[in-house]
């Protein structure tokens, strides 16, 4: 009887020791709870996420991120707050989503590999990769025209990706964000970069924009561009693919304010 009692506490023992794994908490749970919602930004990309002459957060992924909020205060039935954390590197901003450091971060190029690790929602934008070079560079965005050419990227980035298999030959010069190669664009350090069309095309307002041209005409590869959530989420996924879809939606069906939303940054009378 003793041996057996003394089996069964040690039992209770390594029970308290090694205790079951609880649930982790979900996003939607952690929202309901606090009734924040922290969100992962770059803060240097136009149009999508940048700080305006105002000293004021604004752009296209910005106002998705209000819609979201909407969301899940109709769906929660209180108030959210938008914890924002400014995060420009691209790879860090992955990470910290992977490990559920922050609930969202949007303006972010869909890549399989990237899947892996985070779960994409719908995209709210598409966009591709494409060169950006002065205007009169012999540069027409041909595997040829870039043999022995120093060309700036992101390591990490599509851009990178798009390279390496488009002209192994070509020069790449690494640097960590589209601001700092710009100016090497614009020194004569480079003679073009390769990056995202849409973010790409936003850099060059910063300057003298006719200066400058994309090529080529069209791009080398096209993506979705959405918002990342930590993988296993499903319920706030549903809701931040509700918000996109709704605004989509009312974008191509004429109503005014989804139309006025989406214009104001992309288009021929957006920001890009």
């Amino acid at each position: 009887m003793l041996k057996k009692l003394s089996i069964a506490t040690l039992g209770l023992l390594i029970t308290l020791a090694f205790p079951q794994n609880l649930k982790a908490e979900t996003v939607f749970d952690k929202v309901s709870r606090t009734g924040v919602l922290t969100f992962g930004t770059p803060v240097n990309i136009i149009p999508y996420s940048y700080v305006n002459d105002k000293e004021k957060l604004v752009g296209y992924s910005v106002d998705v991120m209000k819609l979201i909020r909407q969301e899940l205060q109709n769906d929660l039935g209180r108030s959210i707050t938008i914890d924002f954390k400014v995060i420009n590197n691209p790879d860090e901003l992955i990470q910290k989503v992977s490990k559920g450091d922050i609930d969202i971060a949007c303006s972010t190029q869909f890549t399989w590999q990237r899947e892996q690790y985070v779960d994409f929602s719908i995209p709210y934008s598409l966009s591709g990769v494409r060169l950006l070079t002065k205007n009169g560079s012999n540069l027409a965005g041909t595997a040829e025209s870039l043999v022995g050419k120093k060309v700036g990227i992101v390591p990490n980035t599509m851009g990178e990706v798009v390279m390496k298999r488009l002209q192994p030959k070509a020069v790449l010069v690494p640097f960590k964000e589209a601001e700092d190669g710009f100016a090497s664009l614009q020194n004569g350090n480079l003679d073009a970069i390769a990056g995202d069309s849409i973010v790409l095309a936003g850099t060059i307002l910063k300057s003298q924009p006719e200066t400058y041209a994309l090529v080529p005409v069209q791009p080398y590869a096209r993506y979705g561009v959405g918002c990342m959530v930590p993988q296993n989420n499903s319920v706030f996924l549903n809701v931040v693919n509700r918000a996109i879809a709704k605004v989509m939606q009312g974008y191509i069906i004429g109503d005014k304010k989804s139309v006025e939303m989406v214009n104001q940054w992309l288009g021929p009378n957006g920001l890009v």
